[in-house]
C-alpha cells in the first residue's frame, strides 16, 4: 500500500508543485473524480468471481485511502491559513 504513493508523481505536471489553496482531489490527472471512482470499484470488486489477482485490492485500498487524505489535508489547511 506504501507504493500507491506514486500517484503523487501527477503532481510534477502542475505549476507551482503544492498550492495550498488548491485541492489536488479533482485537480491532478491522477487525483481526479473519475479515477477515485476507478480506486473505489478497485476496493468492492468480486476478484474471486471474476478470477482477478487479490493484490489488486490493496492497492484500490490505499489509492482510495491517498484520496480521502489529500482531500481532508485540503480542507484541514484551509482552517489553518
Amino acid at each position: 500500500m506504501l507504493a500507491t504513493m506514486f500517484v503523487d508523481l501527477d503532481h510534477l505536471l502542475a505549476t507551482p508543485m503544492f498550492n495550498p489553496y488548491r485541492c489536488s482531489v479533482g485537480f491532478h490527472p491522477l487525483h481526479s473524480y473519475f479515477m477515485a471512482g476507478i480506486y473505489a470499484l478497485l476496493c468492492i470488486l468480486p476478484y474471486e468471481k471474476l478470477k482477478l489477482p487479490w493484490w489488486i485490492r490493496p492497492i484500490g485500498i490505499g489509492l482510495f485511502f491517498h484520496m480521502l487524505t489529500d482531500f481532508q489535508d485540503f480542507y484541514l489547511w484551509r482552517m489553518w491559513l
